[in-house]
């Protein structure tokens, strides 16, 4: 796999104690409400920073940046952040509290790697699983170019087949009580351990070695990394050691049994020419529909248990009428003849049948007089309900234009590794993987 590296983490507090009220979620996941509430907590919280416009889906104007930065130079004069003058590695575990009481613990490993262009290569590659957005790029590159900090973790995956980079990262933290601790009162408790000494670092970087590392979140943000790079280059030299030829990532194993996929739903709007009728005759040759009675958590979990339906099984419901369908591809392999090229792995995304037969073959043409027409990706049955009633809930589409839910089970973790290790990406919000990481626990500085 691409190099590890321990680095000289930029945080709050000296890397210790508590910081429930500094750091944040990840910048795709906010809106201003969510960002003045943060800072209503902290001024210094780092979200002043890392969002200093929204909404981050577009370049904001170039004020904006010049204040993020400014602020950040602010917090390091002051001492309100630091930088350490040792590098080093940091275990982080996250602990998700449940809704019935039990609890999920995920384990990571925040390093550096060393930043390749995407694709296999030998000993191991860094590779995409998802297609991104072009607008969040151009707003991550500006605030990277006012700031010289990578300021967010990218959230990688690793086979780690034997699990002993999983032990490793386990062991470091049953020693110890964690120096660095969050919890933000979203039902995760966020935990960091420095880890510093030579002989871990190096039993854990025997651990990784040949490796691929798949990108599960950050996307966006490793792309402006190496573009990053490529502008320092366009300015003159940047020697190999430089911190800009690394990205900082929370890297976790497969074998980890805290990690966890959730599901990507979809609703549709938008459609002029939309009623469930309409949907179910346009269905007819690519679609097998079976009639389901009950609310929506209890399609949920009558789409979840219904194997026999098949791998690439789905459920529609319509919003209007509340009625409700169980759905399978009329056809084995229904993506083959458009895809021949693509790997069966890909062509048996439900996602991927959703895309281009459910919108493209059906909705585009048939529903919306060959128009595009308007998505929103929630991941649980309850906003799936919020969006039905007519609220916007940050997940896309806007307010009150709901017709059709199509609700998906979660992309396995196979199909992640698979597609990737074809040279493949998967359509756009394919995977969710909770918890999300926070930003603000360490920071990468991008200059010596």
């Amino acid at each position: 796999m691409a190099t590890v590296h321990p680095f000289r983490a930029i945080q709050y507090h000296g890397g210790r104690g508590d910081v429930s009220t500094l750091v944040a979620p990840p910048y795709d996941v906010l809106d201003e409400a969510a960002k003045q509430a943060l800072l209503a907590r902290d001024p210094a919280n780092v979200v002043a920073v890392d969002l200093p416009h929204t909404p981050p889906k577009t370049l904001g104007p170039a004020a904006s940046y010049e204040t993020a930065a400014a602020t950040l130079c602010h917090w390091l004069s002051n001492g309100t952040l630091t930088r350490s003058d040792a590098p080093a590695m940091f275990a982080y575990r996250q602990t998700t509290r449940g809704p019935g009481g039990g609890t999920s613990v995920r384990c990571g490993m925040a390093a550096c790697v060393e930043a390749l262009p995407f694709g296999p290569r030998p000993g191991g590659g860094i590779l995409p699983h998802e297609e991104t957005f072009s607008g969040p790029k151009e707003d991550r590159l500006a605030l990277m170019k006012a700031t010289a900090t990578q300021l967010s973790p990218i959230f990688g995956l690793h086979a780690d087949e034997s699990g002993e980079a999983t032990r490793i990262i386990r062991a470091v933290i049953a020693a110890r009580p964690a120096d660095l601790r969050a919890d933000m009162g979203d039902g995760v408790l966020h935990e960091v351990w420095r880890v510093d000494d030579v002989p871990t670092i190096n039993a854990y970087r025997r651990a990784l070695e040949g490796q691929d590392i798949f990108i599960a979140d950050g996307h966006h943000r490793y792309t402006t990394g190496l573009t990053y790079l490529a502008w320092l280059e366009s300015r003159g030299p940047v020697p190999a050691d430089h911190p800009a030829r690394q990205s900082m990532m929370v890297l976790v194993g497969m074998s980890d049994p805290g990690l966890v996929i959730w599901p990507t739903h979809r609703v549709l709007g938008g459609m002029r020419d939309y009623s469930l009728d309409a949907l179910v005759t346009a269905c007819e040759g690519h679609l097998r529909l079976e009639p389901f009675v009950g609310e929506l958590a209890s399609l949920e979990r009558a789409l979840e248990a219904r194997a026999d339906l098949g791998p690439m099984r789905l459920a529609l419901h319509d919003a209007a009428t509340r009625r409700s369908m169980l759905a399978a591809p009329a056809q084995n392999d229904p993506l083959a003849a458009r895809f021949a090229d693509k790997p069966r792995a890909w062509r048996e995304l439900v996602v991927a049948f959703i895309q281009y037969v459910l919108v493209e073959k059906i909705a585009q043409p048939r529903l919306n007089r060959d128009q595009p027409v308007t998505w929103a990706f929630p991941h649980t049955i309850e906003e799936v309900e919020r969006i039905i009633a007519g609220s916007e809930t940050g997940a896309g589409g806007g307010k009150g234009f709901a017709q059709l839910a199509v609700i998906v089970r979660p992309t396995p973790l196979e199909a992640v590794r698979d597609v990737s290790r074809a040279g493949q990406v998967m359509p756009q919000k394919s995977t969710f993987f909770f918890p999300k990481l926070a930003t603000g626990l360490f920071m990468h500085a991008l200059h010596t």
